[in-house]
């Protein structure tokens, strides 16, 4: 994910958090996956908020960037898997931290 895509799905991402009441505490999109540490109540499943950020932004990203399709593999832009964990106060800043600093495909501004 690069340039105006990886711009693109950033937006889409903080959209659906300010939608769902979530933050956005950190994000860091690179070439082939996604960083973020992101508040949510405890009320939703994890499982929940990735279908909501991984199925919202596919659904937009195919309809806006069809050029895409040559290089998709069935009906979705995100691989299945995720990886989360919940972080305490003291991790926090260690996650944050680690998530600044990965290489990032982000456009500057």
């Amino acid at each position: 994910m690069r340039g105006k895509i990886a711009g693109r799905i950033g937006a889409l991402f903080y959209q659906c958090a300010e939608v769902n009441g979530w933050y956005i505490e950190e994000m860091n999109i690179n070439k082939d996956h996604i960083h973020m540490l992101v508040q949510v109540t405890p009320d939703v499943s994890v499982s929940k908020v990735v279908q909501y950020f991984k199925g919202g932004s596919s659904r937009v990203i195919r309809q806006e960037y069809p050029e895409l399709e040559e290089f998709l593999w069935g009906d979705s832009l995100w691989a299945d898997g995720y990886f989360a964990e919940t972080v305490g106060i003291v991790q926090e800043e260690m996650v944050k931290r680690y998530i600044r600093e990965q290489t990032s495909s982000m456009p500057e501004g």
